[in-house]
């Protein structure tokens, strides 16, 4: 099996909880310490084998880094933890999941080797609001309701707001639709992207 660790959590001395994301269902399995046993690391690609158990969650066996040439970059990689790190709080409590999560995940891990991480997890984003319908190109603000003008306030789940009213800073509104509606940031300057960047890192 191959998955992608979402999440990893230290239980008892070195043994650990591991979430892993495959292509239909998170994982949800024990990982027994090791001296020879490689080191679980979140975000990596993993092949995997599970041995089932009576009393507890599947033990996690045979494990294999599939790496990408990237991962060495500690700027991308902490970036893409972070994204992880986000997907894992969104899925949460989810157990069968869309394939659409896993095959995102393996179009940003392509993505990362050229293009610049932040903009590939900002469209990944968008792509997840437009799949699960939550993506509000509202015109009116969503505190007051109230007409929106040419600059707008960008709130968590990118929702869109008077700045005043959210207390962000202010952004070109077409700038933001498009990006929203596009799924894409070529039009956006950098620090555009920094700013939308941060407000991601408050969760989905």
């Amino acid at each position: 099996m191959q998955g992608y660790i979402l999440k990893v959590q230290k239980v008892r001395d070195e043994d650990c909880l591991v979430t892993i994301l495959s292509p239909n269902k998170q994982i949800k399995c024990y990982r027994f310490y090791g001296a020879r046993h490689p080191i679980i690391t979140q975000g990596f690609k993993l092949d995997f084998e599970l041995v089932e158990s009576k009393t507890f969650l599947p033990h996690l066996r045979s494990t294999m880094h599939l790496g990408f040439s990237w991962l060495i970059d500690r700027d991308k990689l902490l970036i893409w933890q972070n994204f992880m790190r986000l997907l894992a709080d969104h899925l949460r409590d989810v157990e069968d999941s869309d394939e659409f999560y896993y095959n995102l995940l393996e179009n940003c891990a392509k993505k990362f080797h050229r293009q610049n991480p932040i903009r590939v997890v900002l469209e990944a984003y968008a792509m997840i609001l437009q799949f699960e319908g939550r993506l509000h190109l509202d015109m009116s603000c969503f505190i007051c309701d109230g007409k929106l003008g040419d600059e707008i306030g960008v709130g968590r789940a990118f929702l869109i707001a008077h700045p005043a009213c959210i207390g962000k800073n202010a952004l070109n509104k077409d700038s933001i639709i498009r990006f929203l509606s596009t799924s894409s940031t070529a039009h956006l300057s950098d620090s555009q992207i920094k700013e939308l960047y941060f407000i991601l890192l408050e969760g989905f």
